[in-house]
């Protein structure tokens, strides 16, 4: 194995378990030294609120959970694409594409952790111009899995990886 892949899988495995500290972290604090369940929105910024929310589905809402039976159904699934996420970030060989994918892990981490000792996952973040909210109510698990996305999505959209002349001549010379 090639050395600076491995030691860019151990990266992506150190920011997952950074981004699950850190997504854990808030939700800690805006239910706890913040209580933000029982005040429901504290007004931080013109653009930026911390406002209760609990998604007992996945991203907008979709794959509700409203029994019991759904919900680890749910904690079910989503555990297991985070287990192909690790497993393509451990076999991936492209820095970024690590990186990415590290972002995507540790964030479905802390959601999972969530729907399974909740039953929802806390989200808090709600940005917003006046009345108009372009995104949903967030976390920072969520915010992390989008960047994720969006930078796999820009990568595979947007750089082609140029063909190796030596494969080429090794891959003729057969």
């Amino acid at each position: 194995m090639n050395d600076a892949i491995s030691k860019y899988r151990i990266t992506g495995l150190v920011v997952a378990f950074l981004i699950f500290i850190i997504d854990q972290f808030t939700k800690y604090m805006v239910m706890f030294p913040l209580d933000l369940r029982a005040k429901g929105q504290i007004e931080l910024l013109p653009f930026f609120n911390l406002t209760w929310a609990e998604n007992y589905g996945v991203s907008m809402g979709f794959l509700t959970a409203s029994t019991d039976f759904q919900r680890w159904a749910l904690v079910a699934l989503t555990g297991l694409i985070g287990v192909a996420v690790l497993i393509w970030m451990w076999r991936e060989k492209a820095k970024w594409d690590i990186i990415a994918l590290s972002f995507v892990l540790g964030g479905a981490m802390g959601n999972i952790l969530d729907r399974a000792r909740l039953g929802y996952v806390a989200d808090f973040a709600d940005l917003h111009i006046g009345g108009f909210r372009p995104f949903l109510i967030f976390n920072v698990a969520d915010a992390c899995i989008s960047i994720g996305v969006v930078i796999l999505l820009a990568r595979a959209l947007l750089l082609r990886e140029k063909p190796d002349e030596d494969k080429n001549v090794q891959l003729g010379d057969s």
